[in-house]
C-alpha cells in the first residue's frame, strides 16, 4: 500500500462509515448495534476503496511514472522510496 492509497483509505473511512450510518437512520434503525454494524461496514471497505481510488488517480495521470515494481521494497517501503 502506497502513501496516497492510505490517505485515501482515512478518508474514504469517514465517508463510508457516516453515509452508512446516515442510511441506517434513515432505514429506521436507532439502536446502537445498528450504528455499529453501519460504521464497521464503512471502515471494513475503507481499505479496498483507498486502494481502488489510488490505482485509479495514478492511471489516469500522464506524467506518472513507476521507477520499480510494486514488491520490491517489501511490505514497508523505505520513507525515501519512491512512489509503487
Amino acid at each position: 500500500m502506497d502513501r496516497l492509497a492510505f490517505y485515501m483509505a482515512l478518508m474514504a473511512a469517514w465517508a463510508l462509515a457516516g453515509t452508512f450510518v446516515i442510511i441506517a437512520f434513515l432505514l429506521g434503525y436507532y439502536t446502537v448495534w445498528g450504528i455499529v454494524i453501519a460504521a464497521g461496514l464503512g471502515f471494513l471497505l475503507a481499505y479496498p476503496a483507498g486502494y481502488w481510488i489510488s490505482r485509479k488517480v495514478k492511471e489516469d495521470d500522464p506524467n506518472w511514472n513507476p521507477r520499480h515494481e510494486p514488491g520490491d521494497f517489501g511490505t514497508v517501503p523505505p520513507k525515501d522510496a519512491p512512489e509503487v
